[in-house]
């Protein structure tokens, strides 16, 4: 059985190394980094694509690779990627499953900001910023204090931990300056190199792959000087609820964008455990075995 099994995170590595133990699973892979295409490749898959593909280029990779399942393990932030997916599958008829992370359970918290896109993200931040620096400020009056603001991007008074991937920094650097904003990326060049251009110093440029616990992510925030995080809510293993703990015991603002709502994925097969979707595509593979010899 030929599965296409589009992946870029820590679940779809364990669901490529499951399937790939099964002799009658051929596992084509998708990654959008040289590192994902690593990872996939040393988690077993036959064959790694690099590359972002729109619905078209999906369809001529299932129609060439004779693929018989796709699995849309992306990320859950990752809209545009489903979305291709599920009208590739359409198009060829092919049968399409989603891997979905369980949702985290947020705790209930006044210094938790829920938003739903990485724009007003950047404006809860600035505004949060704000009124720090004007705490810290008393012996301005606030005309005095709304006019230096507004010639400045820069805050004295501490930084933004970007914890939401690099490819969403560029929304907090334009509206406050790069100097105080700490981006935790991937140690890869790709992701070094974009923090860079986008103004990030390098010594607040922190490169470091996995989840960590709340004691290591409060000693970073205290270290640099946090006075706002930035994160995603991007289910247990992406994380999540470590860095909220660590935000919160340090009384620390936390800004988190919620999931985008995909509509295509309505009526779709979506499984929240590896194990269960694993099973399943296990299970159509006897099947097909079977009718393979029946016939």
């Amino acid at each position: 059985m030929n599965v296409l099994v589009m992946a870029g995170t820590s679940d779809a590595r364990k669901i490529i190394s499951d399937l790939s133990e099964e002799e009658r699973i051929s596992v084509l892979a998708t990654a959008t980094t040289p590192h994902g295409v690593e990872l996939a490749q040393k988690s077993g898959a036959n064959k790694v694509l690099e590359g972002f593909f729109d619905s078209e280029k999906l369809t001529n990779i299932i129609q060439d690779n004779d693929i018989e399942l796709l699995i849309d393990a992306t990320h859950p932030f990752a809209a545009a990627a489903t979305q291709n997916a599920i009208k590739a599958s359409n198009t060829v008829n092919v049968p399409y499953i989603r891997f979905e992370r369980p949702e985290t359970a947020l705790p209930d918290s006044d210094l938790i900001h829920h938003v739903h896109s990485f724009e007003d993200a950047a404006l809860i931040i600035k505004e949060i910023l704000d009124q720090s620096e004007y705490l810290n400020h008393e012996s301005l009056n606030k005309s005095e204090f709304s006019k230096e603001r507004s010639f400045s991007k820069s805050f004295a008074n501490g930084k933004v931990l970007h914890l939401a991937g690099v490819n969403t920094i560029h929304y907090v650097t334009e509206v406050i300056s790069p100097e105080f904003v700490v981006a935790r990326v991937l140690p890869t060049v790709y992701s070094v190199k974009k923090s860079l251009e986008l103004g990030i110093p390098h010594d607040n440029i922190i490169a470091m792959e996995g989840t960590f616990s709340p004691s290591f992510n409060g000693i970073l925030m205290e270290e640099f000087q946090i006075k706002v995080v930035l994160t995603k809510e991007s289910g247990q293993s992406g994380g999540t609820m470590s860095k909220i703990q660590a935000a919160i015991m340090g009384k620390v603002p936390v800004v988190i964008v919620m999931r985008p709502e995909i509509e295509e994925l309505n009526g779709k097969l979506v499984f929240n455990k590896v194990e269960l979707l694993v099973a399943e595509v296990i299970s159509r593979s006897h099947d097909e075995c079977q009718n393979g010899l029946d016939n």
